[in-house]
């Protein structure tokens, strides 16, 4: 079962992944899991400078990755939330 961070970015992912796509996911919303890839869920690189900052407001954090770094390393949904996890637990 995920954990309360993995459930809230999956969530803030789904909402994105709608806006992007005109309110439909190419994927079945139950599908979206950790193992989901960006990509598969039409979220470009634009889409996740968009994500990247909607996830540092969201935790008081600050991601220092270009949209190049990030785009090249934040594959799936799973690599965001270590991410995020990773720079929640530096600034503990």
């Amino acid at each position: 079962m995920a954990d309360q961070l993995t459930v809230e970015i999956i969530a803030a992912i789904k909402n994105l992944a709608q806006s992007e796509n005109g309110g439909r996911i190419p994927v079945a919303i139950g599908e979206i899991t950790a193992d989901s890839e960006l990509t598969s869920l039409g979220i470009d690189s634009l889409a996740l400078a968009d994500l990247l900052w909607d996830l540092e407001q969201a935790y008081g954090i600050r991601i220092e990755m270009n949209t190049t770094d990030a785009w090249s390393n934040l594959k799936n949904i799973g690599d965001v939330v270590e991410a995020v996890r990773g720079l929640i637990a530096k600034e503990a």
